[in-house]
């Protein structure tokens, strides 16, 4: 936390509103994860936090507001899943590799920010712009090193001219999300997740590179 973060009124917050305006948003992080989103209330959130509804509003305008502060900073730590495929090969075994850890990355992800995703997804599902930059935020930090990977292939001969990057790596993309947030439903299908990773690199390895992974 910085110097500058500012209360609702715009004052500096002090060291000590910084670790209560930090409290606040930790509590309503793990109330979202046992809580449906519309039920929480400011006055939970609070109490939680051991303090009152009117310190909770000196730094949010309401529930909606701090879990945008939330959302923000998860879509902040989403931009490092770019690292899972820029610069890196998709050629042979360092394919196939690749592939794996771009599954396991994006899936290990969403497990860990479920909560806040499934409110970010339902916002955005509903029309509201704020949600929905968040989560092209996300998207777009593998959407676009994929599809770089897959125009570089073609440059080379080894993808076909007549594939769109973009719409493969736009497909990809929004397969990888709708498996990452349906994890547990495949469960009930009776699929493992040690038998889901690796199908899904499969999925992805052919789709970048038309051809079946060099194990």
């Amino acid at each position: 936390m910085t110097g500058q973060v500012r209360t609702v009124d715009g004052r500096v917050a002090g060291r000590r509103g910084q670790a209560t305006r930090q409290k606040l948003l930790e509590c309503l992080g793990e109330m979202l994860s046992s809580s449906p989103y519309r039920d929480v209330k400011v006055i939970d959130v609070a109490r939680k936090a051991g303090t009152s509804p009117a310190t909770f509003y000196q730094y949010f305008p309401d529930v909606e507001g701090a879990v945008l502060e939330i959302a923000e900073q998860m879509a902040t730590e989403g931009a490092g899943l770019t690292d899972l495929v820029a610069d890196r090969s998709w050629v042979g075994r360092a394919g196939w590799a690749t592939a794996q850890e771009l599954v396991d990355g994006f899936l290990e992800f969403w497990r860990k920010n479920d909560a806040i995703l499934r409110v970010v997804d339902l916002g955005a599902a509903e029309g509201d712009k704020r949600f929905y930059k968040i989560r092209m935020k996300i998207l777009n930090s593998v959407n676009n090193s994929l599809a770089d990977a897959v125009k570089e292939l073609q440059d080379k001969g080894k993808v076909d001219k007549d594939v769109s990057p973009t719409a493969v790596a736009g497909s990809l993309v929004a397969m990888l999300a709708a498996v990452a947030s349906h994890q547990k439903g495949f469960q009930s299908w009776g699929v493992k997740q040690a038998e889901l990773k690796p199908n899904l690199a499969l999925l992805v390895h052919l789709g970048v590179t038309g051809k079946k992974p060099t194990k």
